[in-house]
This record gives structure tokens, sequence and C-alpha cells, in this order.
């Protein structure tokens, strides 16, 4: 069973939310459905292109080019929703990468660039944010994945970030309730977002079917709209999904478990 806050968290009419990673297959699936609900956009992505094409597509959306390797990210984020909507209710972190292989054949610098994007950066980022964040009693979205909760042979630097940003989340939402921001820690299965497609190291194993995005999305957008939720486990997902096809196998030699188990939410960004 889920924690729940002492006091439920305001539900508000067009929240501003600001989604980092809005370029990605999973960040652009949220904004989209976000959009649709009437919250008010702040997109942020890296590729100075690529959101200025989003941001097209989403009119009256405000963004904000940055990079979670750098500790003062937050501050432009800051800058952008100020500037733009004078506040911020949500946070949403979809950004990420992903690595495969043996951790003996994983180059130092591939775990470095794996906790950095995945943990570290995400902190970094909401340091800055909390003072808009506890003014507005707003939401904090980050989106770990199934292997925090089922870490996998051939993935253990990805798990471990994975696990990790969700141990955070956990002490986050005792931490901050006390500030009235509520930490909503989301673990999807695979989604065929094309992360996969593009690891940082190692070669793709083959997967499991993945879960629609747009599916993805409409769940998390959902939790956001329940004030006591505090997790979106790998479970709550696959109800969604009843009939995705989830018996697919690999071999132990491509980086899976002796006993066959699937690689299931290996990617969702």
């Amino acid at each position: 069973m889920c924690p729940v806050p002492s006091e439920p968290q305001r539900i508000i009419e067009n929240p501003v939310v600001a989604v980092v990673g809005a370029t990605g297959g999973l960040g652009w699936a949220i904004s989209r459905e976000l959009a649709r609900r009437g919250a008010r956009l702040v997109l942020t992505g890296r590729d100075p292109a690529a959101l200025r094409e989003r941001s097209e597509e989403l009119p009256g959306s405000a963004s904000a080019v940055l990079d979670l390797h750098d500790p003062d990210a937050g501050d432009r984020l800051v800058a952008a929703a100020t500037a733009a909507f004078g506040r911020l209710d949500v946070l949403v972190n979809a950004a990420g990468i992903v690595a495969f292989g043996p951790l003996a054949d994983t180059p130092d610098v591939v775990i470095e660039e794996l906790f950095l994007t995945n943990v570290i950066g995400p902190l970094w980022l909401l340091r800055r944010c909390l003072p808009l964040l506890q003014a507005s009693q707003g939401t904090v979205v980050h989106l770990s994945a199934v292997v925090a909760e089922q870490p996998l042979p051939g993935m253990a630097a990805y798990s471990a970030t994975k696990a990790a940003l969700s141990a955070a989340d956990a002490a986050l939402a005792r931490e901050l309730r006390r500030a009235g921001i509520r930490v909503l820690d989301v673990r999807p299965p695979h989604t065929n977002t094309g992360l996969h497609e593009r690891p940082l190291h190692g070669s793709v194993p083959r997967l499991a079917k993945g879960l629609d995005p747009e599916m993805v999305a409409r769940t998390i957008a959902d939790a956001l709209a329940e004030p006591k939720r505090l997790q979106l486990a790998a479970a709550d997902f696959a109800a969604e999904a009843p009939d995705r096809v989830a018996s697919e196998r690999i071999t132990p030699e491509r980086g899976t478990s002796p006993s066959g188990q699937s690689t299931q939410g290996v990617s969702h960004e």
C-alpha cells in the first residue's frame, strides 16, 4: 500500500507543468496529454531545434534549453516558468539514458554518465525548483522504471540508477510533506519510445513488447489527479494493458537471468 501525505494536496485547474525531457518519446507523450487536459507547459530539452519544433506544436507553451549535467539547469527552468506564468505547480522529469552489458565490460565513463543523467541531475534540478513548488503546494514526478523493483543482470548500472532515484523519491515524499510538496515515483515497464535503440553503451537485447507511450502518459496524468497517490508501480501500468505481450524471453548470454526473465521496463524516456 502506498503511503499517503498527512493532508491532501490541492488540485488546481490549468496547472503550470514543467516537463524535463519533453523532446523524448515519453516526455512528448506526457506533454501532449497534459496539454489536452488544460495544463500550461514549460517544455525543456537539450536540442534547441527539436525543442523549438515541439513548442510550436503546443501553442502557448514556454520552453527552456537545459542539460541535466549542468547543476544550474534548474535556475533556467525556474526563470522560464516564472517569466511565462509566474509559478510552477508540477515538475515532471522524463529525461534519462540507458546502457546494456555486463558491469565488467562497462566503461567507467558510462557508469558516471548514467548516474549523472538519471539521478544526480534530477536532484540538482529539483533543489532549484523547491521554492516555487513549495509556494504552489506542488508535485514532483520522477520517471524511474520497473528495474528499480526488478533489477536485471546485464543492466546493473542502469538498474542501480533507477533504484537510487526511487529511493530518493521515497525519502523526499516524507521530507517534503511538511512543505506541502507531493513526490510521485513512477516505475513504468518497457515503453516503446525508441530509447532502448539508442543505448549509451552495449548491444540492445531482445525485449518484451513495450507499452504504448500514450497509454503510459494517460496513466501518469490520471495519477496526478489523485492527491494521495505517491507511487505508480509497474503493476499499475500492467493493469492498463492486460493484452501486452510479456512472455518473450532472451538468453542468459544476452543479459537476462538464467531463468529467462524478460527485460521489461528497460527504458521509458
